[in-house]
């Protein structure tokens, strides 16, 4: 155990200790004590409360071909969509009356969504909802882009780095993407002072014990304000159909190494831990987590939004959506609130 005793005392390792502890990850006694530690972390800064933001899912049209991802560009047989900058601002108006106080606007890297057009909804959202937070996440923009929407009023960024390992990148992108200018986006938008976001895939295709070492070194380098892992679940249209899903427990697992990584870090139970496990997204809480993301989208257009299969929650209101999170996380022993949830 002397290495789960340095890294919870020191909260950082080198890479050799990483791959480690990682391996020690199906060892119940080691998951147990980085949990409580976690808990602990996350009790201290947070107190018992969970964070919630609702995901306006806007478009599914991507310019990208990403090896993984159900809206991929070459994906021929999915229902596109666009919501109308309205059918955006109604989504906020509903999930306002709910309590939200975050909204996301998360989308496929859509060309016809310029920055004009971007700024406009950002501004609209801002002047309806000064006290909410407008978290975006749109991908990989030039930097010029990136300072038109803080400038706009947009406060946070979530941008998933995937895998630090560029030989890994690889396997799930294709040629025309890079790590490099994925991790470049990251640091631009911390210059710029956005709330950043990073964060993962546990299992995906070709991921070794390696490649997740250096994951957690990136992320202590970068130090963002929000980390978002979820284990890979495949796609039937992608070239990995066929591949296994991740780990729920694996990602249970690194919740807590994150959370003792980076102890003030917002740190959701994502949606994909909920769709592998049904109770996943406590588990994910027990474990260290204090965000869940319910859904905000029009309830037409979820089932369109299919990064990955069988994904839950497509088929509810978001007041339902709400309301049943809510119970979840009360059986789970903490509460949702209707903050900001800024990072500390």
């Amino acid at each position: 155990m002397d290495i789960v005793e340095k890294f919870i005392g020191t909260h950082e390792l080198t890479r050799k200790e990483y791959i480690e502890l990682l391996r020690c990850s199906s060892d119940c006694s080691v998951s147990e004590k980085l949990s409580e530690e976690a808990v602990r972390l996350r009790k201290h800064y947070y107190g018992d409360k969970v964070y919630t933001r609702g995901l306006i899912e806007f478009t599914n049209y991507c310019r990208n071909n990403c090896y993984y991802c159900g809206i991929r560009r070459d994906n021929k047989h999915i229902s596109r969509y666009r919501l109308t900058g309205q059918e955006i601002l109604d989504c906020c108006e509903n999930g306002y009356e709910l309590g939200f106080r975050t909204f996301v606007l998360q989308g496929g890297e859509d060309p016809w969504f310029t920055d004009d057009r971007l700024v406009e909804i950002i501004r609209a959202i801002k002047a309806e909802y000064p006290d909410c937070a407008l978290t975006l996440s749109l991908g990989e923009k030039s930097c010029e882009s990136y300072r038109k929407f803080r400038e706009a009023g947009a406060d946070r960024y979530l941008l998933r780095h995937e895998t630090a390992d560029d030989e890994h990148y690889r396997t799930l992108h294709p040629e025309e993407m890079s790590l490099r200018n994925r991790k470049q986006c990251l640091y631009y938008l911390k210059a710029l002072g956005y709330q950043v976001g990073a964060g993962f895939m546990v299992g995906s295709p070709g991921q070794t014990t390696e490649n997740l070492a250096e994951d957690l070194i990136f992320l202590k380098d970068l130090s963002p304000h929000m980390v978002g892992i979820g284990p890979f679940i495949p796609h039937h249209e992608t070239r990995y159909a066929k591949e296994r899903a991740g780990s729920v427990q694996l990602t249970l697992f690194l919740l807590s190494v994150i959370r003792i990584l980076l102890p003030k870090v917002l740190l959701p139970a994502t949606t994909a831990l909920g769709t592998l496990d049904p109770r996943g997204r406590e588990k994910g809480i027990q474990a260290g987590a204090n965000v869940v993301m319910p859904n905000l989208s029009t309830v037409k257009n979820r089932k369109q939004y299919d990064l990955y299969d069988n994904k839950i929650c497509t088929g509810e209101e978001a007041a339902e959506c709400r309301g049943c999170l809510s119970r979840r996380v009360e059986s789970a022993g903490y509460h949702l609130v209707n903050e900001r949830g800024d990072a500390l």
